[in-house]
């Protein structure tokens, strides 16, 4: 079977939209998955590779994402979801405290990470589909517009957005200093830093300026500070 793909990748300098695909609760992929989280957080496991450990075409086909139960995975310390349809992990991952080596290679659907996997103290380690990346130094894949700060989200469902436009359907807390959103602002914008042994394209959903402020600089060859995507935002020339 062949790795999933998308079609973001055929014109890297074309505007982009976030995946749209929502997850399907109610596919064998996905409750099998949510067994697999559970099981490994109950045994202490130091691995997780749902890949090998459910059926091929469900894991490659059922899934789009990771639930926010990865959250109990505290043990593990090598966790591969290579080749696979994700679009997008959820914040939860920055508590997997004990995590070394994070493997997304052959998920070429996923061009982005949430900014919370830089709390995984522990990450020496990646591998990843570089390509597919927003941003990335071979082909500078453009990175998706975000919507304007939001000074309040009174007016904003947070567990019912558009992941188009929003990146995900649900965002609660803050990515920054982890505060709920609820009645707060929300400021997203794109910053691109080391993690593990890549540079990662990740997604920042802050209460305020002051946590954007907060942010470090970006990698080296990549934008330096937080922007907001768009094909108008400059980046370094590409290696092709």
């Amino acid at each position: 079977m062949n790795s999933p793909h998308c079609d973001c990748l055929d014109r890297p300098l074309s505007q982009k939209h976030c995946h749209s695909e929502r997850q399907d609760t109610e596919s064998d992929g996905w409750k099998r998955l949510l067994d697999l989280v559970e099981t490994a957080a109950a045994d202490a496991r130091e691995e997780l590779a749902p890949g090998r450990d459910m059926p091929r075409e469900a894991w490659e086909k059922d899934v789009v994402t990771l639930p926010a139960t990865i959250s109990k995975l505290k043990s593990v310390k090598r966790f591969d979801i290579g080749r696979s349809s994700l679009v997008r992990i959820p914040p939860q991952i920055g508590d997997m405290e004990s995590l070394e080596l994070f493997d997304t290679y052959s998920s070429h659907r996923l061009h982005w990470y949430p900014y919370e996997i830089t709390r995984c103290s522990r990450l020496k380690a990646s591998a990843v589909s570089t390509r597919a990346l927003y941003g990335n130094f071979k082909y500078r894949l453009s990175f998706p517009q975000l919507q304007p700060a939001l000074p309040s989200t009174n007016d904003l469902d947070l567990e019912k957005l558009s992941p188009e436009l929003w990146g995900a359907d649900t965002i609660t807390t803050c990515s920054v200093c982890q505060l709920p959103l609820v009645r707060s602002g929300l400021h997203q914008v794109w910053i691109s830093l080391e993690v593990g042994t890549d540079v990662l394209p990740l997604l920042v959903n802050a209460c305020s300026e002051g946590c954007i402020r907060a942010l470090p600089e970006g990698a080296d060859n990549h934008v330096k500070t937080p922007h907001k995507g768009g094909l108008a935002l400059k980046q370094p020339s590409s290696r092709h």
